[in-house]
């Protein structure tokens, strides 16, 4: 196919990648120069703008770190929505529902299809293409582009209603939020009683209490200190502001998410937005006197 994508970052580059590699051939436009020149060395095409994207193709992708930015692209000045050829925008952010509706009402008074397709899996998902692919959107346009995502992951049809896929994101980001304070929570826990981590971490992994933060997260990058896994803190206090937000749209009380949500705020102020999101566990460590390590011996109370 012939694609456009925008948004070259830490996601949307290796998916671009993946994407060329499967043979298709992609005109590409992000703000880093850099970026842009490292896939067009790869064969892609460079384009000036977001609506020179939309002037070449019929499919654009746009991976994107804020709402603004999505909004922007798609229906702002030079965005696609002001391209002569673009038929469709597949939406790789997240951005929530309500504001996947208003880009895609807008998108829709210029008869462009908006597929709203968020994805999770982080950046080695997005290198391996295993990301899970969350797509809402006709079903047509959905069969059409199909083959193209399934290059970078496991692509599900979450229905047609304009945001399905951005309300199913976020409930998968708010389970990985949870999984990430949690399973901080606990460890920090057992180090202040004098347990060994790692073994507390070998031990919550073949038992019941497993899951993404103790199975991936902390081996990879908490115990050992590198703080490294690649998704930022502020992107994940997004995720959890808009899935609270969404709870609250539906007129559900939510009190775990709603906790969940007051540690992730703590933990930007303490740490930044763009510390890595392992970098969690920090603000836990501190209140409870304690530093987590990956051996015996390396936690230490303060």
């Amino acid at each position: 196919m012939d694609i456009g994508f925008i948004g070259l970052g830490k996601m949307g580059f290796p998916m671009a990648r993946r994407l060329i590699e499967a043979g298709h051939r992609l005109t590409v436009f992000d703000t880093s120069r850099h970026a842009v020149d490292r896939l067009v060395a790869l064969g892609a095409a460079a384009a000036t703008s977001p609506q020179d994207v939309a002037d070449r193709v019929e499919t654009v992708m746009a991976s994107l770190p804020s709402l603004q930015a999505s909004l922007e692209v798609a229906t702002g000045p030079g965005g696609v929505i002001e391209g002569k050829r673009a038929r469709r925008f597949i939406d790789l952010s997240t951005v929530g529902s309500q504001m996947a509706v208003r880009i895609h009402d807008l998108l829709a008074k210029k008869n462009i299809v908006q597929l709203d397709s968020p994805v999770s899996g982080g950046v080695a998902g997005a290198e391996k293409g295993t990301l899970a692919v969350m797509v809402s959107g006709p079903k047509a346009d959905f069969e059409l582009v199909k083959g193209a995502l399934d290059v970078i992951g496991k692509v599900f049809f979450i229905g047609t209603k304009p945001g399905s896929g951005q309300t199913m994101k976020l409930a998968n980001n708010f389970l990985s939020a949870t999984a990430m304070v949690a399973t901080s929570e606990a460890v920090v826990m057992g180090v202040k009683s004098g347990l060994d981590p790692a073994v507390m971490i070998d031990v919550i992994n073949a038992g019941s209490g497993m899951n993404t933060a103790s199975r991936d997260k902390f081996p990879r990058s908490v115990l050992p200190r590198s703080f490294d896994f690649g998704f930022a803190t502020g992107l994940m206090v997004k995720d959890v502001r808009l899935a609270v937000e969404e709870m609250r749209s539906l007129g559900l009380s939510m009190e775990v998410a709603e906790a969940v949500g007051r540690i992730w705020e703590t933990i930007i102020r303490d740490e930044g937005p763009e510390s890595d999101f392992t970098a969690a566990i920090k603000p836990i460590e501190k209140a409870a006197g304690v530093i987590v390590g990956g051996g015996k011996g390396s936690h230490a109370a303060k």
